[in-house]
Formats: C-alpha cells, structure tokens, sequence
C-alpha cells in the first residue's frame, strides 16, 4: 500500500512531459493511450485543429541514446505516416521531434540523428500545429 502511495506522487518523465505539452498546445485535442495489452503503442493521440489524428512517442533521456523498445520500433515501421516522436534531451536542454518512420535510425543513432525540429518545446509543438493531413490513396 505505501509503495502504491509512493508511486502516485512521483510522476514519470514522460508523464511531466505530456503535461507540458498539453500546457502549451491547447489546439491540439491529446488522449494518452494507457495501451497495455498492444506493445509498442505510441504514448499520445492527437487530434489536429484541421480535423485529423497523428500519434505521438514520448522519450526523455539524459545521455546521447533514446530508450526504444523492439515493439515501438515495429509499431512506427508499420504506421510510417503521421507519427512522430519527441524526445527531451535534459543533458542538452533541448527538445527534439522526429517522424516516426526514422525510429529506427534513432534506435541506433540516438540524439545524434537529426531532427525534425531541435529547440524548445513550444518549437516542437508549433511544427505539430502546422501539420497537413496526409492524403487518402485510393486503389
């Protein structure tokens, strides 16, 4: 009991992480997906301004490497569009947003990979508020 208490004060990384982005865009409608029976599932669902969903991984680290499982590569190499992946890099006080199609490379890269966006917070959220949605194919 007192470790679950414990548990409920201390709030994860990517917990704070989610609560400072949900802070500075509002625009954005976010659901975060508590996915425990699919692996690999993206922490965040967005729901754009302009009437379309993306997802959203959420990564804090303090050194060079991103923590990726095998399952969230897997995830984001089957759904290469409109996924994205943002890490706040606390040694380097600055934030970065990836596509989701190079988490790959970002597994094995790192922070070395360069970004879609590098900078604050607010950079990363104003580049999601300037998404276009992908066009549908039709065969």
């Amino acid at each position: 009991w007192l470790w679950l208490c414990y548990c409920k004060k201390v709030a994860r990384p990517e917990s704070k992480l989610y609560a400072d982005l949900k802070k500075i865009s509002p625009q954005i409608k976010w659901t975060r997906l508590e996915n425990w029976a699919l692996f690999g599932t993206p922490d965040l669902l967005g729901y754009h301004p302009h009437g379309f969903f993306f997802t959203l991984e959420l990564k804090v680290t303090k050194r060079n490497k991103v923590a990726i499982s095998p399952h969230q590569v897997a995830w984001h190499m089957s759904h290469p569009s409109s996924t994205f992946v943002l890490v706040h890099c606390i040694h380097l006080k600055q934030y970065r947003l990836y596509p989701g199609s190079r988490i790959e490379e970002l597994f094995r890269l790192g922070v070395n990979l360069e970004p879609l966006v590098l900078g604050s917070l607010e950079d990363c959220a104003c580049h999601l508020l300037q998404l276009e949605p992908v066009p549908e194919v039709y065969k």
